[in-house]
């Protein structure tokens, strides 16, 4: 990991850290900070090397808001614009700034907020993902922490992300929904179930509802949070905030029925666990982000904001991530 000093910096003081995702070229990695009502993106340049993949960062940005409120969740719409699930509001889509980030803080521009509340579709939201549909349009899935349930907004990207459509999504099997991811064959979709220590996949093959029911279960999971799927779908990683691991499952034929964890990964240290262990649902890593080669897998937690291992290491298919004697982390 080749970071500035001034990158470094920035990393270590986002607090505590949730959701990451990377920007679909590849360049940025933003992160959720939940205490600094912020996000802090990254550009960064990832290359292959001799040595394994080298990860540098000397440009960054720490994005705020007045939409910006608990933000735990995070997508990339494209390369330029982020939306935000907010724990203590609602949705916010949020325009990066033009050019180098030069390392400040910058006021963004907002086209588009949803306001969350006691009688509103959305209610505590905790982690989006963005699914392009045709024509244009853009639905934002949104797990409702409290509410037990997945929003659907589908909106349209030509018109200024106008609203054409809001529903509940997907409801059935669901206790405090924390993270959902997309397979990329469009053909699943995972949501960590926090309250009943697993994970729903739903089939995209058939029409979704509120009442759809699972069609697959990964069991096991302990306090699930950051979910995704790998390049190949082959594998779904799955954070477990209240242990110190990444839970590793394989499709096999599909992703139908029940299963365990093909194995486990550790990814905080001892040490770091111990110091947010403030209950047995925390300690643990929370953002699960796989960069868009589908090698590199980023990881956070508040008291190792940053660590990076390649997908080999994790799924037991090779031996190093960043160096001989483990990840590459700053914490």
């Amino acid at each position: 990991m080749r970071f500035s000093e001034a990158a470094q910096a920035a990393v270590l003081s986002v607090g505590r850290t949730e959701d990451l995702k990377f920007s679909p070229n590849n360049r940025l990695l933003a992160i959720a900070g939940f205490d600094r009502n912020s996000c802090l993106v990254l550009r960064v340049n990832i290359e292959a090397s001799a040595d394994g993949i080298v990860v540098a960062a000397t440009d960054f940005v720490e994005v705020r808001s007045s939409a910006l409120r608990d933000p735990h969740g995070l997508d990339f719409i494209d390369d330029q614009t982020l939306v935000v699930a907010n724990r203590g509001g609602g949705l916010a889509i949020l325009r990066l700034p033009d050019g180098d980030f030069g390392g400040r803080v910058f006021q963004a521009k907002m086209p588009r907020q949803f306001s969350g509340g006691r009688f509103r579709l959305i209610r505590w939201p905790g982690s989006v993902v963005v699914r392009h549909e045709t024509n244009g349009l853009v639905s934002l899935l949104t797990c409702n922490n409290y509410t037990d349930r997945v929003t659907r907004h589908v909106l349209d990207s030509a018109a200024n992300y106008r609203p054409v459509r809001k529903e509940v999504f997907l409801r059935r099997g669901l206790i405090i929904p924390d993270s959902i991811a997309l397979s990329h064959d469009g053909q699943w979709i995972a949501v960590s179930s926090h309250g009943t220590h697993d994970v729903k996949l739903y089939s995209a093959s058939d029409p979704l509802g509120p009442e759809t029911e699972p069609a697959g279960t990964l069991s096991l999971a302990g306090y699930p949070h950051g979910l995704q799927f790998s390049a190949d779908d082959a594998y779904l990683l799955v954070a477990d905030a209240g242990s110190q691991v990444v839970n590793v499952y394989g499709r096999g034929t599909d992703w139908g029925g029940e299963r365990q964890p093909l194995h486990t990964a550790e990814v905080v240290d001892g040490e770091s666990f111990s110091r947010g262990r403030r209950n047995v649902e925390e300690g643990g890593p929370k953002g699960l982000a796989i960069d868009r080669t589908g090698e590199l897998v980023a990881i956070t937690c508040e008291e190792q904001p940053l660590a990076l291992y390649t997908l080999a290491s994790l799924v037991g298919a090779g031996s190093g991530a960043f160096s001989h004697t483990g990840p590459s982390l700053l914490a």
